[in-house]
């Protein structure tokens, strides 16, 4: 029998084998844990922002942050975590092989929390919570704003936010809950309803037609002034051919009309042609209130313009979209009649 405190032959080595093992594998530990702690969720944050932007100017005027600020935590995770996630170029930043990786799930973590809750909100009976709506800016100042106030009214609990903008934002990644768009929506997983089909027709004021005359025919436009809405816009590519239809009616493709005035907003057609600037055509949503202009050429349509009412599928059974969907559609339906 051995003394309590005699180590036994080659049991020093075996000791020491796992002491090793265990420094070893504390060590792991310990290496993981030190990466989970450098992988801190505002650099994380500030890194998804910058690679969405493409730059840390733009990223620093999303998150309220000076590019020197965006550029420190950058070069700190960059560190920490001993690779280089952007190429600096003079034009901005590219994603490395590295910054790719981990753009890819930060995007899917930061998609699948906004998800959570979104569900989270909308657990309760009553519809409440946060709700971004994104439109046209044409659309959304004459037809959607005069409506929302009632919708506001009938769901006080749901804080409303209009954001009128010619790009299709994001709703995957929650920059919007629903949208209303006069494209058909070109992101995946989307969930979307037909609301109405929008005609364009042409108008002029009394003024103008007092000092310019009526056109009579297609041709006659040759004559005329025209406002047209110009330059594309953001993401609206598909739509500015259908605004500009004026331009091309009766002509060959590569001869278009020169308008006298572009205004690449919608209301700001209709005023133009209400002042008296030219011909233009305008939406029929927006001539349903009564008004001084004249309709032209009736024969003359412009392709028609389709609506859709659209949201993410995971929103699928959200209240607040529910009762906002339920609530378009009546408003839908009511300027029909």
């Amino acid at each position: 029998m051995s003394p309590p405190n005699e180590i036994k032959p080659g049991e020093l080595s075996s000791r020491a084998a796992g002491q090793a093992r265990l420094s070893g594998r504390a060590g792991a530990a310990g290496e993981r844990a030190s990466t989970t702690s450098r992988m801190d969720w505002d650099k994380l944050r500030i890194f998804h922002a910058v690679a969405e932007a493409g730059s840390f100017t733009h990223a620093g005027e999303t998150l309220n942050l000076s590019q020197s600020a965006i550029s420190r935590q950058i070069s700190s995770l960059e560190q920490s975590l001993g690779v280089t996630l952007f190429h600096r170029h003079a034009r901005g930043l590219l994603l490395t092989e590295q910054g790719e990786d981990l753009y890819l799930t930060a995007h899917d973590v930061f998609h699948k929390l906004a998800m959570a809750e979104a569900r989270l909100t909308d657990s309760k009976e009553r519809p409440e919570g946060p709700l971004k709506i994104t439109t046209t800016v044409g659309f959304g100042s004459v037809w959607l704003t005069p409506r929302i106030k009632e919708f506001m009214d009938l769901y006080p609990e749901i804080e409303v936010t209009l954001l009128l903008v010619y790009d299709d934002l994001d709703l995957a990644m929650r920059e919007a809950d629903v949208a209303i768009r006069l494209t058909p929506p070109r992101q995946p997983d989307l969930i979307q309803r037909h609301l109405m089909t929008i005609r364009h027709n042409l108008y002029a004021s009394p003024e103008y037609i007092k000092q310019h005359g009526t056109p009579q025919t297609v041709q006659d436009l040759d004559r005329h002034r025209i406002v047209t809405f110009g330059e594309e816009v953001g993401d609206q590519h598909e739509l500015v051919p259908r605004l500009n239809f004026l331009m091309f009616a009766g002509r060959e493709p590569n001869n278009p009309r020169a308008p006298v005035l572009k205004v690449n907003n919608i209301y700001g057609i209709y005023r133009a042609v209400l002042s008296g600037v030219g011909l233009g055509t305008l939406p029929d949503y927006m001539l349903v209130e009564p008004n001084t202009l004249v309709r032209v050429l009736p024969e003359l349509q412009g392709p028609p313009t389709e609506v859709f009412f659209v949201y993410p599928e995971e929103l699928r059974h959200s209240a607040r979209i529910e009762v906002f969907r339920d609530f378009v559609v009546r408003k839908v339906l009511e300027s029909k009649t």
